[in-house]
C-alpha cells in the first residue's frame, strides 16, 4: 500500500477491524466479522505499510494487534506501580513450559528436579502466561500446561520457534555460570571416579 494509492475496501475493513479490537484477533476471527473473506494477503499489506510508522501491526502466537513501535514506546509510559519480579523458582517454571509444552507437573518436577509449589503454578496462569490445556492421557490423566498469546505477546515473540537457544541465554547471562561451573565440577568427579574401577578392572 503505497502513500499515493488507496487501499482497497477489504484492508480498510481488516485495518477497522483490528483498531476497534478490545483484543488480538486471529485470521479467522478477522474472517468471521468480514463474512468469511480471505484476509492473509490484506494483513501483510497493511503490516508492510505500518512497518515504519508510529504504530506497528504484529503478529504474535497466530494474533494479530497492533503496537507501539519499540523505539517510540518510552513516550508512552506512565507511572505506575512497578510489577514484582517472578521468583526464581516461577522463572524456572515458566522455561520449563516454554521449551517442553505441553508438559504435566509431575514432569516438570521431574525437570527441576524439586516439587512444584501450587502457588508457583498459579502466580504464572493469574499473570495469564500458563494455562491448562487439556489432560496427558495416561493413568491419572494429569493437567498438561502450555504457555498463552499473552506470553508470547509480551515477550515480543511471534511463536516458540523464536525462544533464545541456549548459546543466546548463556551471551545474555541468563544461565547462572555458577551453576554451570557446579555442574561441569560435578561431572569432572564423575569421571574421575570411574577411572581406578577401570584401572581394576583391567588388571584382574
Amino acid at each position: 500500500m503505497s502513500e499515493d494509492s488507496a487501499p482497497d475496501d477489504l484492508v480498510r475493513a481488516v485495518e477497522a477491524c483490528l483498531f476497534a479490537a478490545e483484543e488480538p484477533m486471529t485470521k479467522d476471527q478477522i474472517a468471521t466479522h468480514l463474512e468469511g473473506a480471505e484476509v492473509g494477503a490484506a494483513l501483510a499489506e497493511l503490516a508492510e505499510h505500518y512497518a515504519q510508522r508510529g504504530v506497528r501491526l504484529v503478529e504474535r502466537g497466530g494474533r494479530w494487534q497492533f503496537q507501539t513501535a519499540p523505539d517510540l514506546a518510552h513516550l508512552l509510559r506512565r507511572e505506575r506501580e512497578q510489577v514484582r519480579r517472578l521468583s526464581r523458582a516461577a522463572t524456572e517454571l515458566l522455561a520449563i513450559v516454554a521449551y517442553h509444552e505441553p508438559v504435566s507437573r509431575a514432569e516438570i518436577e521431574a525437570i527441576r528436579g524439586v516439587q512444584t509449589s501450587s502457588g508457583t503454578l498459579d502466580v504464572l496462569m493469574e499473570a495469564g502466561w500458563v494455562r491448562s490445556v487439556g489432560r496427558r492421557e495416561v493413568p491419572g490423566r494429569p493437567l498438561i500446561y502450555a504457555t498463552t498469546p499473552e506470553f508470547l505477546s509480551h515477550f515480543g515473540l511471534a511463536s516458540r520457534r523464536d525462544l533464545p537457544g541456549i548459546d543466546e541465554l548463556k551471551a545474555a547471562g541468563l544461565l547462572d555460570p555458577v551453576d554451570e561451573a557446579y555442574d561441569e565440577m560435578m561431572a569432572a568427579d564423575d569421571e574421575g571416579d570411574e577411572e581406578p574401577d577401570e584401572a581394576q578392572d583391567s588388571s584382574s
